[in-house]
Formats: C-alpha cells, sequence, structure tokens
C-alpha cells in the first residue's frame, strides 16, 4: 500500500514518525493485513487472538496514551479494526474547587438539616432566622441529616473514584453540588455529587465496574442508614395531612423495611425520623443513578451488558417516568443527557459471568428503590 505522507503534514496525526511509531505499537500486539488513514484517524484491520485480547489491548491503550493517542476497537463487517487519534487535550481543574463544593455542600446540607430538626421544610417559614444558627438545632442537624447523607454521598463517589483508578482510567474527585434550602416545601441541601472521568472508558468490564460501584456502595450504606432511621421512626395519626404538608412516597424496600421494622400495615403513614429521611433520600438518588439511560450509572451498566441496544432500555426508562412523577427528569434525560451512551475503546469483549449476576443485581436494586411518585405536597 502506498501512502501519501503529505496528508500527515498538517493534521492530528503529523508526521511520518509518529504514524511508524502507530504502525510498531500496534502491530507489535495486533498483527495488520491492512491500514488505512486520513489527517485525523489511521485504521489497522488486525487479527485478534481472544484469549490475549483484553491483556494486549490495555497494554496498547496505557502505551499509546503516555504518547498522546488513543485506540478504539471495533468490530465492523466481519472485520477487526483499531482505530487510533489524537488524545484531546484536557485543562485539568485545581482540586480547590472539589473541596470547596465539598465544604459548601456540607454547609447547605447542615443548614437544612437544622431547618429539618426545628420543624420547617424551608428557610422561607421561619420566623426567627438565626435560630437555624443555634448550637442544638445546628448539632442535631448535621448528626440526623447531613452526616448520614453525605455519607451515602461520599461513599458513592468514592467507589467510582476507586475502581476507576483500578482500571487506570483517569479521573477527578468528586464535585458535590451544594443547594441552599431557598426550594419551597422540600428541601435536602444537595443536588448529589458526580466525577469527571479524564479518560474515556478503556472496555466494557471496566465500564460496567465504574458504573456500578457507585451505586452498590452507596447503597450498602444507605440500607443500614435507613433501618436506624426507621427505628426512631413511629407511624402517624391517621388524620388528613394539612394544607402545604409533605408527604413522601415509597419504593417497594422503603416499605418492606417500614412495615417490618415498625409492624405496621402497608399504607400506614409514618412520621420519619431525620435518618430515615437522610435514607429515603439515599435510596432514591440511588435508584435515579441506576436509570438506563445517557452518562448515569445505569448508563453505563446498561451499555456495557446490552451494547448498542442500551438505547431501548433508556427509551423505555424515559416511557415509564414520563407516565410517573418523573415526567420534568424524563425530559432533561432526553434533551440534556441524550439516551445513546457512547462505546468503551474495546467494544469487542463481553462481560463474564460474575459481571452478568451483578447486572441483575442491579436491575433488583432500580427495581425496589425507585418511587414512582416521591413528592407530594397537599
Amino acid at each position: 500500500m502506498s501512502i501519501d505522507w503529505s496528508s500527515f503534514q498538517h493534521g492530528d496525526v503529523d508526521s511520518r514518525s509518529d504514524l511508524e511509531l502507530l504502525k510498531s505499537e500496534v502491530g507489535q500486539r495486533f498483527p495488520f493485513y491492512d491500514m488505512k488513514f486520513d489527517i485525523h484517524t489511521v485504521a489497522f484491520f488486525c487479527r485478534i487472538d481472544e484469549e490475549t485480547l483484553d491483556e494486549n489491548f490495555d497494554s496498547l491503550r496505557l502505551s499509546l496514551s503516555d504518547k498522546g493517542y488513543i485506540p478504539m476497537l471495533r468490530y465492523v463487517k466481519g472485520e477487526h479494526i483499531i482505530y487510533v487519534i489524537r488524545k484531546p487535550k484536557k485543562k485539568e481543574k485545581s482540586v480547590w474547587i472539589n473541596i470547596s463544593l465539598l465544604i459548601a455542600t456540607i454547609i447547605t446540607t447542615s443548614l437544612t438539616g437544622s431547618i429539618l430538626y426545628m420543624g420547617y421544610n424551608d428557610i422561607w417559614n421561619i420566623p426567627r432566622i438565626m435560630d437555624v444558627f443555634m448550637a442544638e438545632n445546628l448539632f442535631n442537624g448535621i448528626l440526623l441529616f447531613a452526616f448520614p447523607l453525605m455519607s451515602i454521598l461520599f461513599v458513592h463517589e468514592m467507589g467510582h473514584y476507586y475502581v476507576s483508578k483500578k482500571h487506570g482510567i483517569a479521573t477527578s474527585l468528586p464535585f458535590f453540588i451544594p443547594i441552599p434550602p431557598i426550594m419551597p416545601s422540600f428541601n435536602i441541601g444537595t443536588f448529589g455529587a458526580l466525577i469527571s472521568s479524564r479518560d474515556p472508558m478503556p472496555n466494557r468490564k471496566a465500564l460496567f465496574d465504574v458504573g456500578i460501584s457507585g451505586p452498590l456502595a452507596g447503597f450498602i450504606v444507605a440500607v443500614p442508614v435507613t433501618i436506624i432511621g426507621i427505628l426512631y421512626s413511629h407511624p402517624a395519626p391517621l388524620i388528613e395531612p394539612a394544607a402545604g404538608e409533605v408527604v413522601l412516597g415509597g419504593s417497594i424496600l422503603f416499605t418492606y423495611l417500614s412495615t417490618y421494622l415498625l409492624n405496621i400495615t402497608i399504607g400506614t403513614p409514618i412520621d420519619l425520623s431525620l435518618i430515615a429521611f437522610a435514607g429515603w433520600v439515599g435510596l432514591l438518588i440511588t435508584s435515579i443513578n441506576l436509570l438506563p439511560a445517557g452518562q448515569l450509572d445505569g448508563g453505563h451498566i446498561f451499555r456495557a451488558f446490552l451494547g448498542e441496544k442500551q438505547k431501548w432500555a433508556g427509551w423505555i426508562a424515559v416511557f415509564i417516568m414520563v407516565f410517573t412523577g418523573w415526567f420534568f427528569f424524563a425530559i432533561i434525560i432526553m434533551f440534556m443527557m441524550g439516551m445513546q451512551h457512547p462505546p468503551p475503546l474495546n467494544d469487542a469483549t463481553p462481560l463474564d459471568i460474575k459481571r452478568k449476576l451483578l447486572f441483575f443485581i442491579a436491575i433488583i436494586i432500580l427495581i425496589v428503590c425507585y418511587i414512582p411518585y416521591p413528592i407530594y405536597i397537599v
């Protein structure tokens, strides 16, 4: 095959030495029988040994990453093709942004906890604003609400962070999202948290592991928090709720735990403790993250398991959300997050049995934690 070297003078792959480097790096791991290129991409048509595929591709990914390139393995019309592109340059954000957002979120959840401990839902109905800052109210707000809720969120995000590092994926520390208790009738002090991956997902296994690690870790913390909180709750009187009162919906898991631990019948109203409310929020966040759409954790998990068919699971989830209490979040997913999840670099290697079993565990957690109508304001 003749090569027009002038194609590489002003493109992404910009020199003959670069192309020779790529040929060497790919060829020593994946013998290729053809090569095509333009100024942005080099495509190697390779012979694949499935037994060594994961090891060889990961070795290629790490080696090329150090040299400023990214490989992508695809199976197209009966052929395995490794595409190589230049690694986009990303400016790393200062860690002080993460620290500042964490501190701000601790403050907003603590203030929210203080307000809830005082018996109010938002800052607007409090007769004396300074009461929010009283030592007793702040202490109990932090101990009974902010600490358990932040523990669930922190463990969730650090699950992602730890597994990303384990797979050699460059990622940021968590970005917590604070929100002051200014929402009318309902506040939790935060919109959750997220981490930003600076590298693309290397393969389906890594994509699955990163996706499931957060919800699974958060769920493991949220369940005991919920149990402890329910034990400090008690059945509410069977009276009509007052106008403007907030009534929370229940998931399958929360309803079961409540009826079993409090020895009440299904449908009996419960006066939740602050710890139980923190657990309720934690389980709710877990279910939201497991929805199989876009860049949500569930999108990672379903893309790793279903491949390109993941988008249909996303549409089913959005359809269910539209006809329950999640209409606006469904709109956000469709128009801001998108339905289809991008593929990992190595999209050829399937998941193993262990991960396939974990996939069904994730579905069970999603089902038992999902709340069709989470909030009613009477």
